[in-house]
């Protein structure tokens, strides 16, 4: 498969200038408005705060009176250069890309953006979508390329576009517990649904069903006689069409997270994540932070797994195709399925037309519009940071580290070379996550595990854009099923590993648990 993905410091092939047929696409794309007008006469140049310091992660002797070098550009040279006052915050390339990669990061958007359709269609490079789906674009999720969020709670159950609910069994035989143990997969499919509940699909099929999903209130005392209300979900699978679901179904439900920065979050060097792993905590801190390591079906070897709420996929190109199967139900190279997710004993859609065409090398979207959209995902920008040598942020910044949420919340990193796209080299960036698994206690768990990754680990989640949800998503429903309204909910989720850092969120007066949100908010 020829990508333009990337792992840490391992080079892969370069993109080449789009092609005519990429072009050409571009311009229909242009025309149905799908991508955003080029920038006519603007040259980029590259450029750091940290030119002017050695790039270093944070020291423990951090002075919390003034900003670190380059803490205000949380993507270093490739922070965002577009304005961060609107729903456009999330959007804006590297800050440091050359003006050439404009065009392919505007034919990546085109394709990210793009709305597909049935097979057979009128034209082939637009249809393939399903037969069964949750959405029919990578934009209906990552709306803005932000955060998703779960739909209003119903007793009418229905599409619920961002909030995806991926699907599992426990090994039943000799043979499962093998192939889970071997690691060339993280879980085990349930075997008439598949992976996930897809709750759409083309006409003259069923969707597979739909959830119902319902809360509970459960008030929690904060210090100074505050409370504070968690709305505690409950999930209800219905209206299955394809027969009985198995009785020991696991489900895991799945907001959309933010698209910005994952270019960099792939660069960082494997060495500088494994620096922070203590998965027996050794250091007796209560904090055992440990790799969720998966297959690469694209390296064929195993590798550290970065992305996802379980960090369950280990690069960018594995991501995007996975969720074009998963999510859409179009086909790549590397997973070649018409059918998307479809199981054997789903026949109707195993048997429907696909939209794989010898145009495409026998799938939907081939290689050089995969490529395109990868190199998109991968150099959405995170945005500068507002007002972060404020007195307030800076206090609320020294008490984050004091009550011990920078453990797991892990400041900054530096990027490794990235031959084939030097502007993420070398940078000093400020994501806020370890990427690494800690078990968070049973309130938050799903109770499905997913490779090593137990039912109550997670990924530590980047914290870098998270106050800007609001102004690019229009909410502020926060963890990996938007049970949190606010940041001061989820941080009173958190629990496992992180009790300690909650409860001491919790005893803070009203004014630093202020101070603290304050310098959460201007990440």
């Amino acid at each position: 498969m020829n990508t333009s993905g990337f792992t840490s410091i391992e080079s892969q092939s370069t993109p080449t200038a789009p092609s005519r047929q990429a072009r050409a696409w571009f311009g229909g794309a242009l025309l149905l408005g799908a991508c955003l007008p080029l920038i006519a006469g603007f040259v980029v140049t590259s450029g750091s705060a940290a030119e002017t310091a050695e790039p270093s992660t944070a020291s423990p002797g951090i002075d919390f009176t003034k900003l670190e070098p380059g803490e205000d550009l949380p993507g270093g040279a490739t922070t965002s250069r577009g304005s961060v006052d609107n729903a456009n915050a999330f959007s804006h390339s590297s800050g440091n890309m050359g003006f050439r990669k404009e065009l392919d990061f505007k034919i990546g958007n085109a394709v990210f953006k793009r709305f597909w359709v049935s097979a057979p269609a009128s034209t082939n490079a637009s249809d393939g979508l399903g037969p069964l789906f949750n959405v029919r674009a990578c934009q209906s999720c990552h709306l803005k390329d932000g955060r998703g969020h779960p739909p209003p709670a119903s007793n009418t159950p229905g599409p619920t576009d961002s909030l995806l609910f991926r699907l599992s069994v426990p090994p039943r035989t000799d043979e499962d517990k093998a192939l889970l143990a071997s690691g060339k997969v993280t879980v085990l499919p349930e075997p008439v649904y598949g992976g996930q509940l897809q709750d759409r699909s083309i006409q003259g099929h069923e969707a597979e069903g739909a959830v119902k999903i319902s809360y509970e209130e459960e008030e929690v005392e904060l210090a100074g006689g505050d409370t504070v209300s968690l709305r505690v979900p409950h999930y209800e699978l219905t209206n299955l069409n394809y027969g009985p679901i198995s009785p020991d179904v696991m489900l895991g439900p799945r907001i959309a997270p933010p698209m910005i920065g994952l270019g960099l979050l792939e660069a960082v060097p494997e060495e500088q994540i494994m620096a922070h792993a203590d998965p027996d905590d050794a250091d007796g801190d209560g904090i055992s932070g440990r790799p969720n390591r998966v297959w690469s079906v694209l390296h064929d070897k195993e590798m550290l797994g970065r992305f996802g709420w379980k960090a369950n996929v280990p690069t960018m190109v594995e991501q995007n195709a996975g969720a074009f199967s998963g999510d859409i139900g179009i086909s790549t190279t590397l997973f070649p399925s018409g059918a998307g997710e479809c199981t054997e004993k789903q026949t109707k859609c195993i048997n429907a037309p696909s939209g794989n065409s010898p145009q495409h090398q026998n799938v939907e979207v081939g290689d050089e519009l995969f490529d395109l959209m990868t190199f998109y995902t991968q150099n959405l920008a995170v945005p500068r940071r507002r007002n972060p040598d404020d007195a307030e942020v800076l206090k609320g910044k020294e008490l984050f580290h004091q009550i011990g949420c920078a453990a797991c919340h892990q400041p900054s990193f530096v990027t490794g070379d990235v031959p084939e796209q030097k502007h993420l080299s070398n940078e000093l960036i400020w994501p806020y996550t370890d990427m690494l698994l800690h078990d968070m206690g049973e309130a938050l768990a799903d109770n499905r595990p997913d490779g090593k990754a137990s039912g109550s680990e997670w990924r530590t989640p980047p914290l870098w854009g998270i106050g800007l949800t609001e102004t690019v998503n229009g909410h502020t429903q926060f963890l990996h099923d938007g049970r949190a309204r606010n940041l001061t909910e989820a941080i009173l989720w958190h629990g496992g590993e992180a009790q300690s850092a909650r409860d001491g969120f919790a005893s803070l007066s009203k004014e630093d648990r202020q101070r603290l949100l304050a310098f959460v908010n201007s990440l």
